[in-house]
């Protein structure tokens, strides 16, 4: 069997799309983390920051939705530490992160005219 052009792009071919068809399975179609440690620890520094403001977000929401006409909205610190827990799945959330994350976003929607909270204390 003599090798010419045709015949080694017609086994390299197969052999990378194979290649990255088992890369897909083994990392399930995305990157499952960063190499570098560093860069590990920023994006779950990231992703834990943006989840606490998502959960600061979602409990003033609901508790403005909940609460009835004339009345102020209760959000609690630990309405925002549940939330985290349930949704995005960290076991441990601590409460002055939680308390940082529901005072931006208080301030951030403008709360103060409809929403009391226990973050400033």
């Amino acid at each position: 069997m003599t090798w010419n052009l045709n015949t080694v792009i017609g086994v390299l071919v197969p052999l990378v799309g194979l290649g990255l068809i088992t890369a897909g399975v083994v990392w399930k179609g995305r990157a499952v983390r960063p190499f570098a440690a560093s860069r590990a620890r920023s994006v779950a520094q990231r992703e834990y920051a943006r989840d606490l403001q998502r959960a600061a977000d979602h409990v003033i929401t609901t508790a403005r939705r909940s609460a009835g006409d004339g009345e102020p909205a209760i959000v609690t610190v630990e309405a925002v530490v549940r939330v985290t827990q349930d949704r995005y799945g960290y076991v441990a959330v601590e409460r002055l992160h939680a308390a940082a994350a529901l005072r931006q976003r208080f301030e951030h929607w403008r709360c103060a005219v409809d929403c009391v909270t226990d973050a400033y204390t």
